[in-house]
């Protein structure tokens, strides 16, 4: 195969002007948001259709190319990252949505729809799409998908694949599936739409989804408590949760908040600091929900949980309340931190985290942690900021080293080593510890079925 004779297949099938080969569309396409991996592509592939797509896959599999689907490169796991000479299949330009319907509450996206743009869509109708998240504003359903993206609010609405109605794919092989045609109960065998949401696009691309939409959340209020230690934040959310239907129920650390703050943007929640930090939002449907609210806050102070609290008045204030949260990720970016987006189940929180914490702390006293997360649904996001003073080379080092305890740990508690962002390259060395050996066998298995030549993203997830 020469690179020559791909971009004129890839030409050939697509236009001329929907493959490129520059430096700066090599650069920006063929990454995303982790900084390990140099991105290397051959090209660039901007598809239209599905019948697109199915045409350069099985020009793969004829001329023996790799192929990495590209939707808005947000993950954090190198599942998006073309570092060995693949054609990335950018799906920018499938972005329309069809076939909107009220009755069913559906709407068919194109996999490069972006997130934000389908909760756009479902507010104009009176509807609500709930998988929120920091990068809605860019990341795309396709890749949502791929990566079977949660979020914020995970706790009442549940993940991406909830949310799937049917959807169409290319497989490894070039063939087009239509996946259970948006039927509510199908119950007809396998049901492949779930081998395709989190599979990373190693199986086939997700190239059209139908999303379903739901009824709006009506007069949504934000509750920020300081709480004094992680058992009482799990108190708070027990009493919360046996009488009221939350949609979020957040955490942060101080440190996490602090950094926040610091930069003048948003103001502090109340005088007094705490440990951690709930955010709790929920519909206030009548006055009675309000009075439940505060009759619980009261409860939760009297039993020493929360040690002070503030209730948003106006949705300026909600926003800026959701702020403290939201924020934490694009504020400690300045300090190149080590990441981990992992998970357990809810009520083994306080001790996996606490663990975690003696660990790092023991063995890198001069390292900051900072804790933020969705402590509702048990995701938790560890953040490990790099000292000033060490280089970035070294950290990273040091940091390959907490990755090994942080999931000897997730190992014990039984948990994910990736809650979110799914496995890619940069969580593969460690899918041990959360899948059997039996279980990736059966993984290679499925792989061997849709994608025999290993054209479909390879090394991401699993090796063949």
């Amino acid at each position: 195969m020469s690179q020559t004779t791909v971009i004129s297949r890839l030409q050939a099938i697509l236009g001329e002007d929907k493959v490129k080969t520059d430096a700066d569309s090599l650069e920006t396409f063929g990454k995303d948001w982790t900084k390990i991996y140099a991105p290397k592509p051959l090209a660039i592939a901007f598809p239209k259709t599905t019948e697109q797509v199915a045409d350069i896959v099985k020009a793969a599999n004829e001329l023996d190319f790799a192929i990495v689907p590209s939707g808005g490169r947000t993950g954090l796991s190198a599942g998006a990252v073309a570092a060995n000479g693949e054609v990335v299949v950018a799906l920018d330009y499938m972005n329309t949505m069809s076939d909107f319907n009220l009755t069913d509450r559906t709407v068919r996206c194109g996999a490069g729809v972006i997130t934000e743009q389908l909760q756009d869509f479902a507010e104009e109708q009176g509807l609500y799409y709930p998988v929120d998240f920091a990068s809605a504003g860019s990341s795309q359903i396709g890749g949502n998908i791929g990566t079977n993206a949660g979020g914020i609010k995970v706790i009442k609405y549940g993940m991406t694949r909830d949310w799937v109605a049917g959807m169409k794919v290319v497989t490894g092989k070039g063939d087009i599936l239509e996946l259970n045609k948006d039927l509510v109960k199908n119950n007809t065998g396998y049901d492949l739409r779930q081998l395709f949401i989190g599979g990373e696009g190693t199986l086939g691309i997700v190239t059209e989804a139908t999303m379903r939409l739901t009824r709006s959340p009506k007069n949504l209020n934000v509750l920020v408590l300081g709480v004094p230690e992680l058992d009482a934040i799990m108190n708070v959310l027990h009493a919360y949760q046996g009488r009221m239907d939350l949609t979020a129920f957040e955490f942060f650390s101080h440190k996490a908040m602090s950094k926040v703050i610091a930069r003048g943007d948003v103001p502090a929640p109340f005088e007094s600091e705490a440990e951690y930090y709930a955010l709790i939002e929920f519909e206030a449907l009548s006055d009675a929900d309000m009075d439940v609210a505060m009759e619980l806050f009261e409860h939760c102070m009297e039993e020493g949980w929360v040690l002070d609290g503030v209730i948003s008045q106006s949705e300026t204030q909600a926003k800026n309340l959701w702020r403290l949260r939201e924020d934490i990720s694009e504020t400690i970016a300045e300090w190149t931190p080590y990441k981990n987006d992992i998970s357990v189940v809810v009520s083994k929180v306080p001790p996996f985290l606490n663990e975690i914490e003696q660990v790092v702390n023991k063995e890198y006293p001069d390292f900051e942690i900072i804790w933020f997360g969705h402590i509702g649904d048990g995701n938790l996001h560890l953040n490990i900021l790099k000292p000033d003073a060490l280089a970035k080379e070294e950290f990273f080092e040091k940091c390959a080293k907490v990755s090994t305890w942080v999931f000897e740990i997730v190992e014990k508690y039984q948990g994910s080593v990736s809650a979110e962002h799914g496995v890619g390259m940069t969580k593969k060395p460690y899918l041990q510890y959360t899948r059997s050996a039996v279980e990736i066998d059966y993984m290679r298995a499925m792989k061997q079925v849709f994608d025999p030549k290993n054209v479909m993203n390879p090394g991401k997830i699993i090796d063949l």
